[in-house]
């Protein structure tokens, strides 16, 4: 129990998906303030249950054929398939939030693909991968929620006019990597 809980932290707050490995930055950049948080809670739902399908695709049908060199093709399409019925579910189940307009930064997101494709490198089992998967949803999110109050302040700041816009969001991202490693010491192996 003691490693899953450390597993989750790990990849929430040290091995982050966004800051530390370069992926799902796209819609980092790319979300509005009023969706911040609904597509927090589709990317961490989609890598959750990505993750968890993906290990036991990968474990009971790839790794018994001998398919293993094809995990990208499975992986892919099953992130992508997976993206409506899940936006269209948790509209239903979240009537407050907007999920319109999150399925191009949801099929941008190389986060979930990544994510899929460590769970299948590491091969620790379902547990694990669960975990994991779970660590990298919340941690984008966080990084999500972050980044956006970030955005905001700079918004209502003034700014120097070369860096106002992408130039100022790419140093605030650095700088919350950088915060980030911070927690590199937090969890000792």
């Amino acid at each position: 129990m003691t490693a899953l809980l450390l597993t989750i932290i790990s990849a929430a707050l040290i091995n982050n998906l966004v800051l530390q490995w370069p992926l799902g930055v796209d819609p980092l950049l790319a979300a509005e303030r009023r969706q911040v948080h609904a597509l927090g809670m589709a990317t961490a739902s989609l890598m959750l249950i990505v993750g968890v399908l993906g290990d036991l695709l990968y474990r009971g049908l790839l790794v018994p054929l001998d398919l293993t060199a094809l995990r990208l093709f499975v992986f892919l399409p099953l992130s992508v398939l997976l993206i409506a019925p899940l936006l269209k579910l948790l509209a239903r189940a979240l009537p407050g939030l907007s999920f319109d307009g999150l399925w191009p930064l949801l099929l941008g997101n190389a986060g979930v693909l990544g994510l899929t494709l460590l769970n299948a490198e590491d091969d620790k089992g379902l547990l694990q991968a669960t975990a994991l998967s779970l660590g990298a949803g919340l941690g984008f999110w966080l990084v999500l929620s972050l980044f956006s109050d970030l955005r905001q302040r700079t918004l209502d700041n003034d700014v120097p006019l070369p860096f106002r816009g992408l130039p100022i969001q790419l140093i605030g991202a650095g700088l919350l990597a950088v915060a980030f490693l911070g927690f590199s010491g937090l969890i000792k192996t």
